[in-house]
């Protein structure tokens, strides 16, 4: 799930690789003067999209894009790959193994400024799903509140939370930071007043559990880091266009469809992975609170994906105080525009 994403990559553990769906056939026409069998289909173009995490609903629109034929409408023979722990959707693309592939913009900008000719072409996550979490008896509403409090996090966060502590004129000195291991148990147990997180994670295995919890926002409070960006090589643009937009379509439609019924999508990803120990309500209510992160008055007026001038500004600014250093030609929001010619809805 795509953000700083250490911890999470550190701690969260899952199975199951994605495979694409062929779809095809031919259908026999009878005319007066006999039978004809028409040409066969064009070939689908088989291609690797490279996503940030194990298998779950936060890529359910990529599982509803197979599943619902979208990529194979726009001519695509997609696999699905998964990321996890040591796995870099950034090193795949940069390789040439993947067309494209989910990452952040820390991680990809990162690569860029290393001289990696990486671009970000779709930004999918319109707020960063970092949070503090705490519990709803003892809560944490704003970053101030961190100041005498103890809080579980992994040391390598201690940027993120320096950086959030310095947007808010926090003392990041008077917050007492425990390192823990990402799950609710130090919490839930009086361990840690609060935990950094994601929003889509430990909350929502809490919630499930029936345990009120609270959460703060880093985005709602400076931290302006793109998450689940879509990344290309720039070579892939200039030579492979056609097939970039192609799944980029396919994408749209089917994160499209996650929108219009998040059960489903919760439903779809369970199914196709019987082995890989998800729950579905858990899941059903990721599918609900990746909608609010995915989703936006900017996505209403322009389209999933979309982001705006001042967005990049902020994360250019945020971005440098992490020590990652970027220019606005990092984002290419030329293929958006193509796509969403004729409205922000396909």
């Amino acid at each position: 799930m795509t953000a700083n994403q250490f911890s999470r990559r550190t701690f969260l553990g899952g199975t199951a690789a994605g495979a694409g769906l062929l779809l095809g056939g031919s259908t026999l026409i009878t005319a007066c003067s006999g039978s004809t069998e028409p040409p066969p289909a064009a070939p689908l173009t088989p291609v690797n999209f490279h996503l940030s995490w194990f298998d779950s609903v936060q890529f359910g629109g990529s599982y509803l894009a197979d599943a619902n034929g979208h990529y194979a409408a726009q001519g695509l023979d997609v696999t699905l790959v998964p990321g996890g722990p040591g796995v870099s959707p950034d090193t795949s693309v940069i390789a040439g193994q993947s067309i494209m592939g989910i990452s952040a913009a820390n991680f990809a900008g990162q690569a860029k400024a290393d001289g990696a000719p990486i671009k970000i072409v779709g930004v999918a996550m319109q707020r960063n799903p970092f949070v503090i979490a705490s519990l709803t008896s003892n809560p944490i509403n704003e970053p101030r509140d961190l100041e005498g409090r103890r809080l579980g996090m992994a040391f390598n966060n201690q940027l993120d939370l320096e950086l959030l502590s310095s947007l808010n004129g926090v003392d990041v000195n008077a917050i007492e930071v425990i390192q823990a291991d990402y799950d609710p148990a130090p919490l839930v147990n009086g361990e840690v007043d609060s935990l950094l997180c994601w929003l889509v994670d430990l909350p929502v295995a809490m919630t499930v559990a029936g345990i009120d919890n609270t959460t703060m926002l880093f985005a709602d409070f400076g931290y302006a880091v793109h998450s689940q960006t879509y990344i290309v090589t720039e070579d892939t643009l200039a030579n492979r266009r056609d097939d970039v937009l192609a799944l980029l379509r396919g994408e749209i439609l089917g994160w499209q469809d996650h929108k219009a019924d998040p059960d489903t999508s919760a439903q779809v990803t369970v199914d196709r992975f019987p082995d890989a120990g998800m729950d579905l309500e858990t899941e059903t209510v990721k599918a609900h609170e990746f909608v609010k992160l995915m989703f936006s008055d900017v996505t209403d007026a322009s389209g999933f994906l979309w982001w705006t001038d001042q967005s990049v500004a902020d994360n250019i600014r945020v971005l440098k105080a992490l020590g990652v250093n970027v220019t606005e030609d990092f984002w290419d929001r030329s293929l958006l525009e193509e796509i969403y010619a004729g409205g922000p809805v396909l």
